[in-house]
């Protein structure tokens, strides 16, 4: 039950004054925040994949070659020139007069430098042209803290460059964490404009198409357009102060999260308005009945999805970090609006919020239900136990499958296959050692001052042998068997305590095998400093580089994984005791969830790899999908458990099963298939991790609400509770 407090304030919002002042203070809160304060996205940026707190090993690695090795060059781009046959005299002369462009002052500002190839000697040059000499590789650094804007808009003078002064039979294409950076920015370009678009449409047609009222289609659209300016202007404001870093990424699932939300909320509220305007003459009495109802769910089902939000503050890696603030600020108002607005508004519009088929007092029938659900309702606590062996065992087959599910941590496989650094990359892969795409960077530190001489040297060339125990290691950049004293000096900073250099491996840098390459490395770092002839007290091993930072990717999500699953179930689980008063029936409840969920990733997994032969998902689909499931799953729960306990009143106990299910029926179902589309919209995006999650959500939703939340939870709470639940 909600406090006495809160009961009078929605009582007080539902009546007559209480309405019109409250959608005056909406109306004064959005106007005033649109004219103080910035919209979010003029500070939102990617959060990137590193830990919050900057504190892992690779970040480590980062900072001792920032503060040894400085440089004032940022990002580089890798320009790719691939020719379908060996690339000609000619051609490689249009190669000098490019690279001698990119060494002048007429190359685009925002690049610091570029590899002179033109200047190159021929043996040099040989290193960066393929064996079978059709591909050649040019780097180019940017300024550091280039924006991803000046980066594209420099890229895209590149091309253009080459595209009037190089030759057609010498294609171009550019990769490397630059032209990755401009590739996502131009593949999220103009994308939260067309999500709210396709979002806003999507829901205007299935409310007119399921309630044939104009009115019941366009208020919700507009109480939830209310509602994201005032979000969208708090997250900017916290922004402004720099509270917290705004990812661009949270903000678009934030604004399908609070469409979808705010629709459902709309649909539960309306749902018993229209029950309690059978009965009532006064719009405003009505609304206060229906809200006795109402509240309570919304006020648990929200409280809910906040703890949900709120839990993600306990990880580490800044993308799950990242969602915490900004949808913790949405789920508050949400929850805000859910029990002041949205009662507010339609308690004005009255009975003419559902025109054309208004309801009128007295016209109540004994069983005002959607007959599809009288029917489920019957059946399901009439054969409980049939029920739930139908349901259960697909759900576990299912269940069960998401075990075999592989993930990957390579940002390019989430990339359309025509991105242009994904073609750059792929070209790379099949002309070069595929180490040499992402070199390890490896740092010596020592208490000791290091000594450019033959001892170090042989000491040198031992820990290449002991880091290719395993035959990993393609080579070394630079090879210590080449080099002399001066080359070796070159490797050791100012101070002298640090020395660096590159390791390659035979392996694809962002693949699995060679994040656990690095692994043990790192694991076995004494060892392997001990029988090179370093102390290990004394020295110590470091691994910078994309590999690295992706092992650290790799760790940090196990962690935040294992803690925001055992977190949000624990406390939803908790929540829901609360809510329920009961132990036994929060413990099934969550257990549902945690089956729904598995089965979707099941689902999902079997559609995408075994009929479409994709051969590993984004790491992030798990966490993603469990965060949003569970929060939004908990809703209709909380929904039907709540008739389920008021028919209890005045009904046996399997008797109040069936009524839940037949009254809430419809709502949840309608609910359902508006979210599951909400976020099915997610499917039109180039991104595959966004694709991967619009469709696991959108078939863990449907999932949830016609199976799990419609009959297998009735079905389980029929069978567990023989009569009304106690503690």
């Amino acid at each position: 039950m909600i406090p006495p407090f809160m009961n009078k304030f929605i009582q007080y919002v539902t009546s007559q004054r209480g309405a019109k002042l409250t959608i005056l203070f909406w109306l004064l809160l959005v106007l005033v925040l649109t004219a103080t304060a910035p919209t979010a996205k003029q500070y939102a940026a990617n959060a990137g994949e590193g830990h919050i707190k900057g504190s892992n090993p690779s970040a480590e690695a980062k900072q001792l070659m920032e503060e040894h090795f400085p440089s004032s060059e940022g990002m580089a781009a890798l320009l790719v020139f691939h020719s379908d046959s060996v690339i000609t005299a000619e051609e490689e002369q249009k190669l000098e007069a490019f690279s001698l462009w990119l060494s002048s002052d007429k190359k685009p500002s925002s690049i610091a430098s570029a590899v002179p190839f033109h200047a190159l000697p021929e043996a040099a040059r040989d290193q960066m042209i393929s064996k079978d000499r059709s591909t050649v590789l040019l780097t180019v650094n940017f300024q550091e803290g280039i924006s991803s804007e000046h980066v594209m808009d420099a890229l895209d003078e590149v091309a253009a460059y080459w595209s009037e002064h190089g030759t057609d039979q010498l294609r171009l294409e550019m990769t490397g964490p630059a032209a990755i950076a401009a590739d996502t920015l131009s593949l999220f370009r103009n994308a939260d404009f067309v999500l709210m678009i396709a979002t806003v449409v999507l829901i205007l047609v299935l409310l007119i198409v399921i309630y044939r009222s104009p009115l019941l289609a366009i208020f919700p659209l507009i109480i939830a357009g209310i509602v994201y300016m005032a979000v969208d202007r708090l997250i900017g404001l916290s922004g402004k102060f720099g509270l917290f870093d705004i990812d661009k990424q949270s903000l678009s699932i934030m604004m399908i999260l609070l469409f979808a939300v705010i629709t459902d909320y709309c649909l539960f509220v309306f749902s018993r308005y229209r029950e309690a305007l059978l009965d009532h003459d006064s719009k405003y009495t009505a609304m206060g009945k229906a809200m006795t109802h109402v509240a309570e769910p919304i006020l648990f089902s929200g409280g809910t999805v906040l703890i949900a939000m709120l839990a993600l503050f306990a990880s580490v890696f800044k993308p799950y970090h990242g969602f915490a603030p900004v949808f913790s600020i949405a789920v508050a108002i949400i929850l805000l609006a859910g029990l002041t607005l949205i009662p507010a508004l339609f308690a004005l519009l009255g009975r003419r919020a559902f025109w054309p088929f208004m309801p009128k007092v007295g016209t109540r029938v004994t069983r005002a239900r959607v007959p599809f659900w009288e029917k489920v309702g019957t059946f399901v606590t009439g054969k409980p136990k049939l029920t739930l062996m139908l349901l259960g065992l697909p759900l576990l087959l299912l269940s069960f499958n998401a075990l075999g599910t592989h993930y990957s941590f390579n940002l390019m496989k989430s990339f359309p296959s025509d991105t242009p650094s994904r073609v750059g990359f792929e070209l790379l892969e099949k002309q070069y050692p595929q180490g040499e795409l992402a070199p390890v960077t490896v740092i010596l530190k020592s208490d000791q001052a290091f000594q450019a001489d033959s001892a170090l040297l042989e000491k040198l060339q031992l820990l290449g042998q002991q880091l290719n125990a395993q035959g990993e290691l393609d080579s070394m950049m630079p090879d210590p068997a080449r080099l002399d004293a001066a080359g070796l000096e070159s490797l050791i900073s100012d101070n002298r305590h640090v020395l660096s250099f590159k390791a390659v491996l035979k392996v694809n840098p962002y693949e699995k095998e060679a994040l656990d390459v690095v692994e043990r490395w790192q694991n076995n770092s004494g060892s392997i400093l001990n029988d090179s002839g370093f102390d290990s007290v004394l020295d110590s091993l470091h691994f910078g580089g994309q590999t690295a930072e992706q092992l650290d990717v790799r760790a940090m999500n196990q962690r935040d994984t294992i803690v925001i699953f055992t977190l949000i179930a624990v406390l939803i689980t908790a929540m829901l005791g609360f809510q329920t008063g009961s132990i036994r029936m929060p413990v099934y409840m969550m257990l549902t969830i945690l089956l729904s969920y598995a089965a979707t990733i099941g689902l999902t997994w079997f559609v995408f790899h075994t009929l479409l032969d994709y051969d590993s998902f984004s790491y992030r689909i798990p966490v993603y999908t469990f965060v949003f499931m569970v929060a939004l799953g908990v809703d209709y729960n909380i929904m039907l458990v709540s008739r389920i306990k008021e028919e209890a009143r005045k009904f046996a106990w399997r008797e109040a099963v069936r009524r839940g299910v037949a009254s809430t029926g419809g709502v949840i179902s309608s609910a359902g298939i508006i979210l599951a589309a909400t976020f099915g919209v997610l499917i039109t995006q180039p991104i595959q991790e966004l694709f991967l999650f619009g469709f696991a959500m959108a078939a863990g939703i449907l999932i949830d609400t016609f199976l799990v939340r419609g009959m297998l939870l009735p079905a389980i709470m029929t069978i567990g509770f023989k009569n009304k639940p106690s503690k």
